[in-house]
């Protein structure tokens, strides 16, 4: 047992340091509106973690598996948000105004919708729930009850997402607070912007 649980151990941080749209938002968020609104921003992403295994091992989410359909309507849902997310970057990087040589004005944003935030694109991208249901059996011992047991991997998932994440957006939001000026603030949206609104149309396009 003790052996299954330290392989998913290491697989699931290998996992985790893969980059992938909850990334972009999660960076996004520490870099522009500091490490308080990052750290929301992960805390929703990781709920979207658990929900998907919780789903995995209920088995609701071998439907996406089992039907194109269901799979294709959560990922252009999902490639929807992105590519919204990413537009309304850009456009905030546009009404910026100007460039100038002072401290930027970053507009506020609470930490309810930077939850949502993360939550919703993590939910909303298929491949979580598609990786859930082929990537957690694998490590459940034989004989060992199924259901307590992806459940508790469902849990140690989240959790290190969760640890994986805490470095990166408090790397982020010091890096944040370091580049306090407008014109860096308006490059930085800019990037996110074009980074989302790719990941969407990538998502919305492939088969």
């Amino acid at each position: 047992m003790m052996t299954s649980v330290f392989a998913f151990v290491g697989a699931a941080f290998l996992i985790a340091m893969v980059p992938g749209p909850s990334t972009v938002v999660i960076l996004r968020r520490a870099v522009v509106n500091g490490r308080r609104t990052g750290m929301a921003t992960v805390l929703g992403n990781e709920c979207g973690v658990l929900m998907w295994g919780l789903a995995a091992a209920f088995g609701l989410s071998a439907l996406l598996l089992a039907s194109q359909v269901a799979y294709d309507i959560i990922r252009m849902a999902g490639a929807a948000v992105l590519v919204w997310m990413g537009t309304r970057a850009l456009w905030q990087a546009r009404r910026a105004g100007p460039p100038d040589e002072g401290p930027g004005e970053t507009a506020p944003v609470s930490l309810r919708r930077a939850y949502w935030q993360g939550l919703v694109t993590n939910v909303a991208n298929p491949k979580a729930g598609v990786f859930a249901v082929s990537f957690l059996p694998q490590f459940v011992p034989q004989g060992a009850p199924v259901l307590p047991t992806l459940l508790a991997f469902s849990l140690i998932w989240a959790v290190i997402d969760l640890i994986w994440y805490l470095p990166l957006v408090g790397l982020a939001g010091r890096v944040g607070g370091v580049l306090r000026r407008q014109s860096v603030q308006r490059g930085m949206e800019q990037v996110f912007g074009v980074l989302l609104v790719g990941l969407g149309v990538r998502l919305a396009t492939e088969s």
